[in-house]
């Protein structure tokens, strides 16, 4: 006898429906599976002997065979032991096969029969959705999540005894529901708050620059001036996450494994800060069947690489095509998936090896070609796609210690999302959002310039050597200081600050 279930399997961010075919027949007791299944679908043969004989079920004296179909994409994960569980159980006919057909089954099986959490069920929801099922039979744990798409019947299990007594009629399990206005009230939280910074007056306007165009910015300074403290609070600066935005996120988190059980939604922007000793594998994502990195882990929100010269060439250089594209493509033998990557570079660094060159209170012990080669660690392909260099000096006792009060999060985030309403404005119905991600066509509409800051700029590509990426950074720069100012048209003033926005393009050692 043969029995279907419907679940399914990630690929990238997406999911794919998946049969979960159980035939039983006669011949010597033996449970094979097949369907390209990895290391962690073969083992649960011995789970899930062990969670039926534990919840009070006979495994049948039987041949097994089960099929993952369709056969030709592996299979990965322990979540397919609740539906080829329930598989066995219907072909021995104690579960109704008529109800199973109206659901998507995902779980793990623990050797008590307890339903344990597995990752991608936010993708997976979406996709039974699209197939037109009635709902999901999912773990408790990942019930929350779930629920966050509209239109499905969300059954939460706790014990597969419990799942079985549902299915059949004799228990009844309530459905889960999620709003997504109170999931996300519940976890947009900020620990930290921009008005714990005292002083760095220019470097705070560099990141409310940023934030407003979304920009990718790079700090240098001495150490302990407080770069970490800064990038640490970009996020609270940055408009709250869109319904579009907050699901996509959450689902790059759910197939990780990363989402936080208590909570059903990734509900602020990400920070992630990887170390210096990250592979490149590990940045952009990688794996024989393809995991997300650190940069997709970023998506929507912040990526901040604290001493940037400290990262290996190889790694840093693998970041130039995200940067650009807004997403990462990843190849192997069978597979491929792309994953989304449109975040914010926030970077940081010392001026030079010992971090106090051009330091006011303490000397610079480095040479001259000392200097070149530790800046040389950062390619120039690389600065010239971040837009905003800004040095953040050490400060004086009296700015530490000052009482004067600095603007909160909040008040400087209204001014931003201010900016980003005239963006949206300005490019409805076109693929770009924001500012620095204007094509070439957009540039020429949307920033004309009068004489005076044609003159400013020619000045500043002769004299700094600027690329013709590095002049159309100034350009987009230039635009949304404008647009932070209210203003329609970019004016000399704007230009002029976004050329100081070029810290080393101007130093020369």
């Amino acid at each position: 006898m043969i029995v279907k279930v419907l679940s399914s399997a990630v690929v990238g961010i997406d999911s794919f429906p998946v049969d979960v075919e159980v035939d039983l027949s006669t011949g010597l007791p033996q449970f094979s599976t097949v369907g390209l299944p990895d290391t962690a679908v073969k083992e649960s043969r011995d789970r899930i002997k062990a969670a039926m004989k534990n919840s009070g079920y006979r495994f049948p004296e039987n041949r097994v065979t089960v099929n993952l179909a369709p056969a030709d994409i592996r299979k990965e994960g322990t979540g397919f032991d609740l539906p080829i569980a329930l598989g066995i159980l219907a072909a021995e006919g104690l579960v109704e096969r008529e109800r199973l057909r109206d659901y998507l089954v995902m779980g793990e099986l623990s050797l008590d029969g307890r339903v344990k959490g597995v990752q991608g069920v936010l993708p997976s929801a979406f996709m039974a959705r699209e197939q037109k099922l009635k709902g999901l039979i999912v773990p408790s744990d990942n019930a929350g999540e779930a629920a966050l798409v509209q239109g499905l019947e969300v059954i939460p299990v706790g014990f597969l005894c419990d799942l079985v007594d549902f299915l059949n009629g004799a228990k009844d399990i309530p459905a889960v529901t999620c709003e997504f206005a109170a999931a996300c009230d519940s976890a947009r939280n900020y620990p930290v708050d921009f008005s714990e910074i005292q002083g760095q007056e220019q470097a705070k306007r560099a990141m409310e620059v940023s934030a407003a165009g979304g920009h990718n910015i790079l700090m240098t300074g001495p150490p302990g001036s407080g770069k970490t403290m800064l990038a640490q609070r970009i996020p609270t600066i940055l408009p709250e996450l869109s319904l579009e935005e907050a699901l996509e996120t959450t689902k790059i988190y759910s197939v990780s494994g990363l989402l936080d059980r208590r909570e059903a939604i990734v509900a602020t922007r990400p920070f992630r800060a990887p170390h210096h000793t990250i592979s490149d594998a590990g940045l952009v994502g990688g794996g024989q069947t393809p995991k997300p990195g650190e940069i997709s882990l970023a998506h929507n929100g912040v990526l901040f690489l604290d001493e940037l010269p400290e990262f290996k060439r190889n790694v840093l250089e693998v970041l130039r095509q995200p940067l650009e594209d807004g997403q990462v493509t990843i190849t192997r033998s069978v597979i491929t998936a792309t994953f989304p990557s449109k975040f914010m570079l926030v970077a940081a660094m010392n001026p030079c090896q010992c971090g106090f060159l051009n330091d006011a209170r303490k000397s610079c012990r480095c040479s001259a070609q000392q200097i070149r080669q530790y800046r040389s660690k950062v390619s120039g392909p690389l600065l010239d796609r971040i837009d905003i260099h800004v040095e953040v000096p050490s400060l004086p006792y009296r700015e530490l210690a000052g009482s004067v009060r600095s603007e909160s999060s909040e008040t400087v985030r209204k001014r931003v999302q201010n900016a980003r309403k005239i963006q949206q404005q300005r490019f409805d119905g076109a693929p770009t959002r924001l500012n620095s991600r204007m094509t070439g066509k957009q540039l020429r509409a949307f920033c004309p310039l009068d004489e005076e800051s044609q003159k400013l700029l020619e000045m500043a590509v002769d004299r700094l050597g600027l690329s013709a990426r590095a002049y159309t950074r100034v350009l987009k720069v230039a635009r949304t200081i404008a647009d932070l100012e209210g203003e329609a048209n970019v004016q000399p003033q704007h230009v002029s600050e976004a050329i100081q926005y070029r810290a080393l393009d101007r130093s020369v050692v």
